[in-house]
């Protein structure tokens, strides 16, 4: 992922990390949707045995971003849960913020502290990479959740999402189910997050490219902000705009909640959708079939609950059980996965709320 990237993506490839990572949705930095107050933190697996056995007691020091969004709250709700299901744990973090120069001096205080390992997803990868140095060279090692440092000393391990890759599934989904329809030149519109940031250019990027495929192109696209108000708006806008719509894929779930109140509003049932995150509720219209929506692509906040795995291991010097190698890798990226009424049911106890 680029700079500044936001958020979600699923399961590490071929490497079980203790929980299924599932995901959607990117956001950026502005403020969203309010979370909702109890949205639930994805559930953690027991430790049994093997590397989750009681080792060496490790401090592990988190910082994240204010919880202005779903996909956020359940970021550091998944850090938490994960970090109680260990005794040898003792986890720190910081108060949340979107200002920059705050969780600047809040990782200086958990370099202070002198913390065993520090996991921290930066409000922007640029801004932090200096503190993130300070941390790696005072001998703590930082693994850097989601939006990535562009300095690789900076941090000893990155896991986030596939944003391209989300772009892929969503495109896979809407191109397969057109060309079995036997669908001529489909009208396929695409609702983005903030057009200017990596993470959307990836993922539209990933969508045109899967789509090619089969011999499709995206008709129309248009940027939205992330949250539901502008969701409303482009969705208005695209449903004026066209008559006759045969599938939207739209990025983050959290500003589909607009999306798809616009859909509703304009009485307009004639195509299907594909939304972006796994997050809960678009899960619960998945499973209801009520709506247009069919689909979604993950990008999962559930990442955090690998990322302190991942720290408690790397704190302990050990690696990853189902790997060979002794060490944890450097960068572990997520896959998208596809969540339809015919899967939901696996994937929406890892759903966030909205």
């Amino acid at each position: 992922m680029a700079q500044n990237p936001g958020r979600r993506g699923f399961l590490v490839g071929g490497a079980v990390i203790g929980v299924g990572a599932l995901a959607a949705a990117c956001t950026s930095n502005e403020p969203a949707a309010a979370p909702s107050a109890t949205a639930p933190a994805a559930p953690v697996p027991a430790a049994t045995g093997g590397n989750d056995a009681p080792g060496t007691k490790v401090v592990i020091g988190f910082s994240a971003p204010a919880a202005d969004h779903g996909w956020i709250a359940a970021i550091a709700k998944n850090a938490e849960a994960a970090a109680k299901q260990y005794s040898d744990v003792e986890f720190k973090p910081v108060e949340p913020t979107n200002d920059i120069n705050v969780q600047i001096s809040a990782v200086e205080s958990l370099i202070q502290q002198k913390v065993n390992v520090i996991v921290m997803l930066p409000n922007d990868g640029q801004q932090l990479n200096q503190v993130a140095r300070q941390a790696t060279d005072a001998g703590i090692p930082v693994v850097n959740l989601d939006r990535i440092f562009p300095d690789k000393l900076s941090y000893r391990t990155w896991i986030g999402g596939d944003n391209y890759g989300m772009g892929v599934a969503a495109g896979h989904y809407i191109g397969n189910k057109l060309k079995t329809a036997g669908t001529t030149n489909p009208v396929i519109l695409e609702i983005q997050g903030i057009a200017t940031l990596p993470l959307t250019q990836d993922r539209s990027k990933g969508f045109e490219d899967a789509l090619k495929s089969y011999g499709f192109s995206v008709t129309a696209k248009q940027d939205a902000q992330f949250t539901v108000e502008s969701g409303t708006e482009v969705a208005s806008n695209l449903l004026q705009a066209h008559a006759k719509i045969d599938a939207i894929w739209n990025h983050d779930d959290d500003q589909g909640i607009g999306v798809l109140a616009a859909i509703k509003e304009a009485n307009r049932s004639e195509f299907f959708m594909v939304g972006g995150a796994g997050s809960a509720n678009a899960m619960r219209d998945i499973q209801a079939g009520a709506s247009v929506l069919e689909a979604t692509v993950t990008y999962s906040p559930t990442m955090a609950s690998s990322a302190i795995k991942l720290a408690r291991l790397i704190a302990q010097g050990k690696g990853m059980s189902d790997l060979l190698e002794n060490q944890v890798p450097q960068s572990i990226t997520l896959a998208s996965e596809t969540i339809t009424k015919e899967n939901v049911d696996q994937y929406l106890p890892l759903g966030f709320e909205s």
